[in-house]
Parts: structure tokens; sequence; C-alpha cells
């Protein structure tokens, strides 16, 4: 009677010893230009749905008042991620443009040199693979 219980604690324990480890990620916005609206954050690890994490399912989306200017994500498996984040000023859930060109702030994890377009995946690649990891980006602003 013994044997079979012990056999169906181990079965049970399986899932826990075989969990990927996971980490914090502390995300800190610098250089916004006003604390109306709401900071949107992508973070991704899928190179072809980076910046918008349109199609991710596995992406980590998060909006708070542009006030808070940090960010906090737990439990995530270890890897290499991308973070994209939007100032949306007038709270209406997306990038303002005009003729492609942003009208509200932006940034990416890294903050990677811009040209013309948003970086590549590999130019905001992080590497998340300890306890906690810490990414400051800053805001840019074209308009």
């Amino acid at each position: 009677m013994r044997r079979p219980r012990v056999a169906l604690l181990l079965l049970a324990a399986l899932p826990l010893m075989s969990a990927a480890p996971v980490s914090r990620l502390d995300i800190g916005i610098d250089n916004l230009r006003s604390g109306k609206g709401m900071i949107r954050l992508c973070l991704t690890a899928d190179p072809d749905n980076f910046p918008a994490c349109v199609d991710d399912a596995r992406a980590m989306t998060r909006s708070v008042p542009a006030g808070q200017k940090a960010l906090h994500l737990d439990g995530l498996p270890h890897g290499d991620y991308a973070a994209a984040v939007i100032h949306d000023e007038n709270g209406n859930a997306k990038l303002d443009t005009l003729a492609g060109i942003p009208r509200e702030g932006f940034g990416f994890s890294r903050n990677p040199a811009i040209r013309f377009g948003p970086p590549r995946f590999t130019a905001a690649r992080f590497s998340l693979g300890s306890v906690a990891e810490t990414q400051q980006i800053r805001m840019r602003y074209i308009f």
C-alpha cells in the first residue's frame, strides 16, 4: 500500500521539478515629456512579432499611467527578449503617426539607434537569465 502512494507523490512532483527557471524584469522609463496618457509596453521573445506583438500569443503587454514610470514583470522564463514602449499621450491605445513618423513618444530595450523605422529585434534584444534584470528605456519624441 505504501509504494503506490510514494509513486503518486513522485508523479505529482514531476511538473514542479521540470519547471523552467523564471525571473523578474524591472523596466524604468526615462525622458517622458508629460504625465498625460498611458505607457504601453510590448515584451516579446519572437523576432517576427517585434515591435508590435500583434500575433504573438506569448507576448506580454502592459498599460500603466504615464506618471508611473516603472513596470515590474514577474515569472518570465529565461531567454532572449526585446521590449517596445510607447507613450500614448491621448489614450487611444495606439502610436499616432503623421506620414509614418511617430507623433507620440517611443522607446526600446537597450536604447538602440533609431534610423528609418523601428530597430530590429537583435538591436533591442537582451537576455533574461538571472533572478532579476533591469532595463532602463529612454523615450524619444520626434514632434
